[in-house]
């Protein structure tokens, strides 16, 4: 065994795959792409499922990668054991229908134990095994491992829901007595040590799990896969021979930085650990495009910094300081992921922004803190400080520190029950989580070739060549299928319209029609024309805008999902902040300067996908491609893309943003329209400022018939029309609001101007006025003018509607609460006041007569 760095362990174990005519994949982003099941790439094979479940075929069967991933189920273990971490990279290799059992353990063997790879001592190596697989156990054995390495266990079985599922052999190195004298039991009874370190675990992909079917009547997989993972921070920790991961070249930068700006030497406090794991998560989180916020991975991410910079307060850190790692921590992992350079200003921006924001909230939560203690017990409930972490950030170790500080106690017992339930909360939602779709056999099975020629052609003849339940498949076909983000094409097959068109796992379009058909059957497939040019327009437009706000808001944003349809384009992308209405029409006047000032050529390229990248090609975001990657050039922008596009940007004619929204997590959305008379696509995308103004307007009128309202902006086809029609919606607001001041000051001067109207008998000073369908803001102005007029000592007003009756009592005796109060009673209403001045009312008008009664004998 060789001493390694992080590099060479990666470089190693790409090497040896790529010898096993392997393709090497890049790691995926963190951020899951068409995969609602995870909340973020928490395995190896999580960004290759559709490859297991047999929705696509790779161009290579044989596949390895070095995979970033994120795993928070475990957090408040990261800092107490040696191996948790939120953040890390797994080592795979995946074979999907290619090599099995034979081969993946034959490899596994080599790769560890042949000097010119990772050079291990086979005989500090220890395998277990599914006690029914006695293939593996002696496919070990075949190999020279000694009997007694070989340990079974009835937990190595990986299945997570329906679909494919298998046994599984795990890897541990011994490190030997002096970390713990206990032997292979540890092994055998999952016992938490530091002696054995799991560092590889193989799982034989070989069943289809079904539910209600027990394990052992599960039917064998049409395509048998192997998917392995194994953790480079282990395997670091093994040969760079470290008392646990965060000694490695992964950790130790990072470390050593902490201990120059706390004047503390580390020695395996927990602190250090959960400083550097936490911080390597959100640099390459955010990297990926996720925002801190209150919800998703946006919450977790917020968790994880206000858990760092709680540590941080235990090593006296009371300022910022998470952000001055990030450089650390691009220094420590730039080499294999370069892309952290890019977005190192933004992190740094970000993280420094949401600890000055926590800090702020801890100066908050001590407020809620002060609230929390039930004085009586002097407690804080376990609810209560469950509430302050869950809902306020508030950590439960900063609860106790305060609680300490107040000479109160915590109920930390209820605070965990809390806590699990959580935890059994997110463990329900996650059982369905990562599992894969079931293989379908026949899709799996059907290899013939058809053709795509939509690229230059929308109509041909074609045959036959497969009828499926789901739809046909023909021999060439002008239809595009859904992908990409782009919608499948419109059209007829012999007459029949066609329904969908989805792509199948080796690359041939099925497509859904109306009509029956039989194999062999020669048909006449047509596109709609029209639809199709809608959808290349808005297709090219979306690519003119990714370029766009790459310019303007930065380069980290990053398309995080696209539709286009002959409709609309619509286009999701990471962003820190929400932008003002002005840089949106900066955005759409750059593209459109590149549609109708200074169009582009639309040239489509098929490259080596180096050479693509060499050309300044923008991949999407975490997806997969081939060797082969088909380009679409504008000069201006550059991006892989397997859509179908216009010949020169002029041919989209114009280009209109309708709509800009956040949906959470730091995740933005425009959608817009191209082509002609843009001032109906936009109008069409106003519906809701148009209800709204509708109900406005109705309002008006039925305050004044005859009123005038403010002429409503023109059109003119652009986002600025949504900006104008806002400030449209919030001047009518401003005039109706007006217009009720008005129509209340002239139904104040018409009822005041002649108060002699309610007056019957001057000389009564406790008079009781009944009135009809007075404006509740009028009655006690007319209250006060009566009041003063007849020189009252009390006055009981009535003001009679068709649905309520309301009263106001004025007095100079001290008692008009007492009144109100009483008329309440009678009448089944409410009320209240003070002695001078009180109010109520009723809906219950049978019982206002007799209530009047009473009132008049009472005063």
């Amino acid at each position: 065994m060789k001493y390694m760095t992080a590099k060479e362990i990666r470089e190693t174990w790409l090497n040896f795959f790529a010898s096993k005519k392997h393709k090497i994949e890049q790691s995926a982003s963190l951020i899951p792409q068409n995969d609602p099941t995870l909340l973020w790439i928490n395995a190896g094979v999580a960004p290759l499922k559709k490859y297991f479940d047999g929705t696509e075929q790779p161009t290579n069967p044989r596949l390895t990668n070095v995979q970033k991933c994120i795993r928070t189920n475990d957090i408040d273990n990261v800092g107490k054991t040696a191996r948790h971490h939120t953040f890390f990279e797994m080592l795979g290799n995946f074979s999907i229908g290619d090599y099995f059992k034979k081969d993946a353990i034959t490899w596994g063997l080599e790769l560890l134990t042949d000097p010119k790879w990772f050079g291990f001592d086979k005989d500090k190596l220890y395998m277990t095994y599914y006690p029914d697989d006695l293939e593996a156990r002696d496919l070990w054995l075949s190999l020279g491992v000694d009997p007694s390495h070989l340990i079974a266990n009835a937990d190595n079985f990986w299945e997570i829901g329906s679909g494919p599922c298998g046994p599984d052999t795990e890897i541990f190195f011994d490190r030997g007595v002096s970390y713990d004298k206990r032997g292979t039991e540890l092994i055998r009874d999952d016992i938490e040590n530091e002696r054995y370190i799991e560092i590889w675990n193989i799982v034989f992909s070989q069943y289809n799990a079904k539910e209600g079917v027990a394990r052992e009547d599960y039917k064998e997989l049409p395509n048998k896969n192997i998917d392995t993972g194994a953790g480079l921070e282990r395997f670091a920790c093994v040969l760079q021979e470290t008392k646990t991961n965060f000694e490695t070249d992964l950790f130790l930068p990072i470390i050593n930085h902490l201990e120059e700006l706390t004047g503390i030497t580390y020695d395996g406090q927990m602190a250090f650990k959960v400083i550097a794991d936490h911080i390597k998560a959100l640099v390459f989180a955010i990297s990926d495009g996720a925002m801190l916020s209150n919800e998703g991975r946006g919450y977790v991410l917020r968790r994880l910094l206000r858990r760092a910079v709680k540590y941080g307060r235990s090593l006296n850190l009371t300022k910022p300081f998470l952000y001055l790692l990030v450089d650390d921590v691009i220094e420590v992992m730039g080499v294999f992921y370069d892309n952290l350079y890019d977005t190192k200003d933004i992190v740094k921006k970000l993280v420094l922004k949401e600890e000055e924001k926590f800090l702020e909230t801890i100066s908050e939560g001590e407020k809620h803190l002060v609230n929390a203690i039930d004085q009586k017990t002097k407690t804080i409930s376990g609810k209560t400080a469950f509430k302050l972490y869950d809902t306020y950030g508030f950590p439960i170790e900063l609860t106790l520190e305060y609680a300490e500080e107040q000479g109160v106690s915590v109920d930390t017992k209820g605070f965990k029950e809390e806590l699990n339930l959580q935890k059994e909360r997110s463990r329900s939602a996650r059982s369905k989580m990562g599992s894969m779709k079931s293989q379908k056999e026949a899709y799996l099975n059907f290899d013939q070739p058809s053709t795509f020629i939509g690229y230059t052609h929308l109509q041909s003849e074609s045959k036959v060549i497969k009828v499926f339940e789901d739809g046909i498949v023909l021999d060439q076909t002008p239809f595009y299928a859904t992908s990409g983000g782009q919608v499948c094409d419109q059209g007829t097959i012999n007459g029949y319209q066609v329904v969908d068109v989805s792509k199948l796992p080796h690359g041939q379009f099925l497509h859904k029609v109306e009509g029956d058909f039989e194999e062999g059957d020669e048909v006449l497939a047509i596109v709609d024309q029209k639809m199709r040019l809608k959808t290349i327009r808005n297709h090219s437009a979306a690519h003119l805008f990714h370029q766009a706000i790459k310019d303007l808001f930065g380069k980290h944003a990053n398309q995080q999902g696209s539709q286009v349809s002959p409709k609309s384009w619509r286009f999701d992308f990471n962003h820190f902040e929400t932008e003002p209405d002005k840089k949106i029409i900066e955005v759409e006047d750059l593209v459109k300067h590149y549609i109708k000032e200074k169009p582009l050529d639309v040239v489509i390229k098929e490259l080596p996908i180096e050479e693509a990248r060499k050309i300044g090609a923008m991949a999407l975001f975490g997806e997969k491609y081939g060797n082969i990657v088909r380009v679409v050039d504008m000069d201006w922008s550059k991006e892989f893309c397997g859509g179908t596009h216009v010949s020169n940007t002029k041919e989209i004619i114009d280009f209109a943003i309708v709509s800009y929204e956040s949906i959470g997590s730091g995740i933005y959305r425009m959608e817009g329209v191209t082509g002609n008379n843009l001032k109906e696509q936009v109008k069409d995308f106003m519906e809701n400022l148009f209800h709204e103004i509708d109900l406005i307007t109705d309002k008006a009128h039925k305050l004044n018939p005859n009123v005038k309202l403010p002429k409503a902006p023109l059109l003119i086809g652009s986002y600025q029309d949504i900006i104008n029609y806002r400030n449209y919606i919030e001047d009518l607001k401003e005039f109706v609001k007006n217009l009720e001041k008005e129509i209340q000051l002239q139904k104040q001067k018409d009822v005041l101007s002649d108060l002699d109207q309610f007056i019957t008998d001057p000389s009564n000073k406790r008079p009781v006025i009944i009135v009809k369908n007075i404006d509740n803001k009028v009655l006690k102005q007319l209250t006060d003018a009566l009041y003063d007029k007849i020189d009252a000592e009390t006055i009981f007003m009535i003001n009679l509607t068709d649905d309520k009756a309301t009263y106001i009592c004025k007095s100079s005796l001290d008692n008009a609460n007492i009144i109100i109060k009483q008329a309440a009673q009678l009448s089944n209403g409410s009320g209240g006041g003070r002695g001078n001045m009180a109010q109520g009312g009723t809906q219950d008008l049978d019982k206002v007569e007799a209530m009047i009664e009473k009132i008049k004998e009472m005063l």
